[in-house]
């Protein structure tokens, strides 16, 4: 097939994508580690009690992320288009410069106002570097192989979470973990050397009479509309439980009644990316083997929401039950590079970057919804039933578009939408 690129080429394709991904995931999960470290040193010259400090830095801290979830939303339009319109490397290296830098500059924040701005950027950026790795990769692979390019990919990438809990831990310097995120992104760049188009995209750009990157024509058939829908609902219980059962785990820890629990995210966020990382590769080969995405993800969601059951449950047991429900939880939230295949596989090329690139910033903005949701419920129910009741919407609607999803592992990728 003329598409498929050399396997050398290949292997640095993936080990670019793979790598950028890591970069991204580390910046990604790094603000919710250095939350509580950065807002306080921000914050204490303007709230010395400490009591209203630290309920400025749990306020504060949730805007922030809200933030950072809007510019993934833009982004993640933007980068789309743009990768269908002028190729997925320039998204490629474009996102990992943005971010890049915006990391850095986030390191020499003061105030809050810039710390918001700058989680903006950085979500923008981060917005575009997934998708363009996972439709490149997807794009220059035998069909029968790309779930394991993906898995690669992905799972290479989810192990930066592990990195940015361990440098936390070892640096003990928020704004120091802000510039090594920053420095390894910009160090990869050079890497970009020998990385080439995807041949499906080459083809593609050369056929002028097909309209490329328009974000709006999946809503213009329903049919296109409601395959979009679906693969989004199906990723949104990841982000469900690593907002609410992980990276909000002191405060869903203490609500739970657990008074020894985490006093911050970076041990609990840790620990689930490395569940996620292993939870990723077993999601990834089982998929090979049962040569099936529809059955992975169902199986996978399932074992969320039961870990899921246990964590409101058990989890304010003792501390070594609470982060072995996490660590499960992490694992059984591994089904994103099947995801992330699926969300490739679904599209043309004339839109399969659009989709791809967009499809989990989408999942990664339902965090803004689910805290608006909480908001309105908290004050009448409570942080642990508001969290339930919004469990209970997102399962459910994951399990039906898991339902209606097409099955696509040996999908033929080289087609246009008409």
């Amino acid at each position: 097939m003329s598409h498929l690129v050399p396997r050398s080429a290949l292997n640095k394709i993936i080990i670019v994508a793979a790598l950028g991904y890591f970069v991204d995931i580390y910046d990604l999960v790094l603000f919710g580690m250095e939350r509580v470290a950065s807002l306080r040193e921000i914050l204490t010259p303007l709230y010395p009690n400490e009591t209203e400090c630290n309920n400025q830095v749990a306020l504060i801290g949730s805007s922030l992320l809200s933030y950072q979830m809007i510019g993934m939303l833009v982004g993640g339009i933007f980068w789309g288009v743009l990768g269908d319109k002028k190729g997925r490397l320039s998204v490629l290296f474009g996102s990992i410069i943005v971010y890049s830098i915006a990391n850095i500059a986030n390191g020499l924040v003061n105030e809050t106002f810039w710390y918001a701005v700058l989680r903006f950027v950085s979500g923008f950026g981060l917005a575009g570097e997934l998708g363009a790795g996972i439709t490149l990769v997807s794009e220059s692979m035998r069909k029968e192989d790309r779930g394991l390019g993906t898995t690669i990919v992905a799972s290479i990438g989810l192990f930066g979470a592990v990195i940015a809990g361990l440098t936390t831990i070892l640096v003990d310097n928020w704004r120091v973990s802000y510039f090594i995120g920053g420095g390894m992104g910009l160090l990869l760049l050079f890497l970009r050397i020998g990385v080439f188009e995807s041949g499906m995209f080459a083809q593609l750009k050369e056929n002028k009479t097909v309209k490329k990157g328009n974000f709006f024509y999946l809503f213009s058939h329903h049919k296109l509309l409601f395959k979009y829908l679906n693969i989004i609902l199906i990723a949104i219980p990841v982000w469900f439980v690593m907002y609410f059962l992980v990276q909000f785990a002191p405060e869903m820890a203490k609500a739970l009644g657990m008074t020894n629990g985490p006093k911050e995210g970076k041990i609990p966020i840790m620990v689930a990316y490395i569940g996620i990382t292993i939870g990723d590769v077993m999601s990834g080969l089982l998929s090979q083997k049962l040569k099936s995405r529809k059955k992975v993800l169902f199986i996978f969601i399932s074992l969320t929401l039961f870990f899921s059951i246990l964590y409101y449950l058990f989890a304010a047991t003792s501390v070594v039950v609470f982060y072995t429900i996490v660590f499960c939880i992490g694992f059984a939230t591994g089904y994103w590079a099947v995801f992330m295949s699926s969300a490739s596989e679904l599209f043309g090329t004339n839109i399969r970057a659009t989709v791809t690139t967009t499809a989990p910033n989408f999942v990664r903005g339902s965090v803004t919804l689910m805290t608006l949701g909480h908001s309105y419920l908290k004050p009448n129910v409570g942080w642990v039933n508001s969290s339930i009741i919004i469990g209970v919407i997102v399962f459910v609607l994951a399990y039906i578009a898991c339902y209606r999803l097409e099955e696509t592992f040996h999908k033929d990728l080289n087609y246009n939408e008409k």
